[in-house]
């Protein structure tokens, strides 16, 4: 250190003494600033927003159909208990309770597949923040790198006949190395060196580092008696022991070595030794380079991650050269800057005012280097108000700000506590390969869960709008036929036992969904409510239109020209109609599960889970068996019958065989709804996130 110098918290003076000043305390240190970016509450969940936006629009729409509903019913008469009890019935049975609670389950299960590939998931919500993440800002060390300095192949060499091994034995022979290393070079060439065969040599002097030296140096006996001086430090100190005039050449060499070597970011280490005896003339033997080198698996899991539509960031403490050199090494961008032009905090702990005047600079640029944990904390942020889905890695204390404010905040192995408790996903398994099987099961689990909320959005239309039209439109006591053993209503409802039926055994179904089969996306996810909506209303509006045309030639059943005449099937009764009615609503709600599974393909088109087949398979075998097995009863007040009981027999097969009709036929429909939204990019539903480099001093 040097006058003027700042003494930083945890050093040790080993010799001498000073008066201090202590400059800072608290929040006012550096780490104080660390520490103040973590406070703050937590912010509500994208998918918890998203599954209020959606819960408001259906119960509004619940509501005013069952009021609109209500009040008709008042009007043509009915009682108020009566008009009341249908209402509420109509209410809860349409509003999906549920939908939390599967979309929790199958986050939870899509916690439980990462945990075996050692993700360890401490917020759910932000595996779905993962399917979406578009921007993976990584620290370097320790987490792109191994966090450990290694000899690099590359060792330029100055004397004849030397090589890398004996080198590597010369700087050895330049410290203690029977004893344990002293410093972080000791360690690096103890590790690299082949000490054993230096059992025969005799240390007779040695010189310990020193700040005002800035080398070591041995003096070493061989076996033949020879005895000479090893020195090893920085390429400037040892270049200036050898003489200048005889070795211009080689010190013109090295210094160009040096040169270039740190352009990349490379450090060196010099050694030399004297000639012929302890006495004699220094000579330049060689230099050893090293660097922290990349994780085996990072370049693989980069590329990997850039294949999905992630791109990676490093964002770094380190030097601009070392970084870049390591971009290099992992094939990334090279356009990494230093934190000269970043924005930094207000004196009160937030962001500036004008952050956002900085965004298309981060935006645009590959990586920054020599930056703080708040630079960090402001990258992240920046992103995030960009429009990015935004990951931060890191594995220090001073990642914890960033990886508390990132969408999802990674710690790698062997991070400490502070960056574990900030983080929503921690890995222990070293390396960021994990990452990528977290971005492909986050968006497995992404894909359920649009498929689920499509069906459930579909669902609660086809319930809901059937109910409201058949209730203003269809009066059953109009079609009674003279001599109806039963008084048929005046308005068509059904069951509650049969409406609870339907909603038990369905959501008792879709907790299935998170075992499903899923093609996961190549790009990273989006939610889209107008598209949920509109192929939602298709799916929903098919099931519906198809139910009360079933249900007006069920009505006609009597009518000698009407169209269940026409098929030469007998007529039924309305105790019949009841139960027909719900096996087709409960069929065809089964059936649209199908199909909002497989997006924008045909049913077929990705086979279903086991579990899911045989979930579904049993509830539609229980609803099939109640509907044709009801006894003869009159549930709040409907004539009710099982269709077994009377003729036509065979009326459940009919109702199936019309289902699975109506079923391609609403199928189809999906399908042409997907082609014209994304024929005519409605509703954005072909945008895909994408970055737009471009010259980061422009943007500044």
């Amino acid at each position: 250190m040097y006058k003027g110098d700042s003494c930083k918290m945890g050093s040790t003076v080993v010799r001498g003494e000073v008066e201090a000043t202590v400059e800072a305390t608290g929040a006012n240190t550096f780490f104080g600033r660390t520490a103040a970016l973590l406070q703050g509450g937590d912010e509500v969940s994208n998918l918890q927003k998203l599954l209020m936006r959606i819960m408001i629009i259906l119960v509004v729409l619940s509501m005013t159909l069952c009021l609109i509903a209500f009040g008709y019913l008042l009007g043509r008469g009915e009682t108020l208990r009566e008009a009341l009890s249908f209402t509420v019935v109509l209410l809860v049975a349409s509003i999906p309770i549920a939908i939390e609670i599967v979309c929790t389950t199958t986050l939870a299960l899509g916690s439980h597949e990462l945990s075996k590939d050692g993700a360890i998931v401490s917020r759910l919500a932000a595996i779905e923040d993962m399917a979406g993440m578009s921007i993976l800002c990584s620290d370097k060390t320790g987490t792109l790198t191994l966090n450990k300095m290694m000899i690099q192949e590359e060792t330029p060499i100055y004397m004849e006949g030397e090589t890398q091994y004996s080198l590597l034995r010369y700087a050895a022979m330049a410290s203690k190395w029977t004893e344990p290393p002293r410093d972080a070079l000791d360690t690096l060439v103890h590790g690299s060196a082949d000490l054993k065969s230096l059992d025969s040599i005799k240390q007779t002097d040695y010189m310990p580092f020193d700040p005002t030296v800035k080398r070591t140096e041995g003096t070493v006996q061989l076996p033949t008696g020879e005895t000479f001086k090893v020195s090893k430090g920085a390429p400037h100190i040892i270049m200036h022991l050898v003489d200048q005039e005889a070795n211009a050449a080689i010190i013109a060499q090295c210094d160009k070595d040096v040169e270039a070597l740190g352009e990349r970011g490379i450090r060196s280490l010099a050694v030399a030794k004297t000639k012929g005896s302890a006495d004699g003339p220094w000579e330049m033997v060689g230099l050893l380079t090293f660097l922290d080198p990349p994780r085996p698996d990072t370049k693989d899991t980069i590329e990997r991650a850039n294949k999905f539509g992630v791109e990676v960031k490093m964002i770094t403490g380190d030097h601009l050269l070392i970084a870049k050199e390591t971009a290099r090494q992992l094939g990334m961008a090279t356009n990494i800057e230093n934190a000269a032009l970043l924005p930094k905090l207000e004196e009160d702990g937030k962001p500036p005012q004008n952050l956002m005047d900085f965004f298309k600079y981060i935006e645009a640029t590959s990586g920054f280097a020599q930056v703080f944990p708040e630079h960090k904390f402001l990258i992240v942020e920046a992103l995030r108000r960009g429009g990015y889905k935004t990951g931060m890695t890191g594995d220090g204390v001073n990642d914890a700000p960033a990886l508390k404010r990132a969408d999802v905040g990674v710690a790698v192995q062997g991070s400490t506590d502070a960056a574990r408790a900030a983080a929503d996903i921690v890995l222990t398994k070293p390396g960021l390969s994990t990452i990528v099987t977290a971005i492909v099961v986050a968006r497995t689990v992404f894909g359920r869960m649009t498929s689920f909320i499509t069906y459930r959005i579909a669902a609660t239309l086809q319930l809901l709008v059937f109910f409201f039209i058949a209730v203003l439109t269809m009066q059953p006591a109009k079609f009674q036929p003279a001599g109806a053993v039963d008084e048929w209503p005046a308005f068509f409802h059904m069951p509650v036992m049969m409406l609870m039926l339907i909603t038990l055994l369905n959501d008792g179904t879709l907790i299935s969904i998170g075992y499903d089969n899923v093609v996961p996306n190549t790009t990273p996810d989006k939610w889209n409510l107008k598209v949920l909506f509109t192929v939602s209303g298709v799916l929903g509006g098919v099931a519906c239109l198809s139910s009360l045309a079933m249900l007006w030639v069920a009505l006609n059943c009597h009518e000698p020209n009407g169209v269940w005449a026409g098929l030469g099937l007998a007529p039924l009764t309305y105790g019949q109609i009841t139960s027909m009615v719900y096996l087709k609503v409960s069929i065809s709600d089964f059936l649209t599960l199908f199909s909002s599974r497989s997006g924008a393909g045909f049913f077929w088109t990705n086979k279903p889970s086991k579990i899911l087949l045989i979930a579904a398979g049993v509830a539609c075998s229980l609803s099939t068996i109640m509907a044709n097995a009801w006894p003869e009863s009159m549930p709040d007040g409907v004539p009710t019958v099982g269709m077994a009981r009377a003729e036509p027999r065979e009326l459940s097969v009919i109702v199936w065989v019309y289902c699975l009709i109506c079923w391609f036929i609403q199928d189809a429909a999906k399908v042409a709804t997907y082609a014209l939204l994304k024929k005519n990019n409605t509703f954005g539903i072909n945008d895909i996130v994408k970055m737009h480099k471009e010259d980061p001093v422009e943007n500044a």
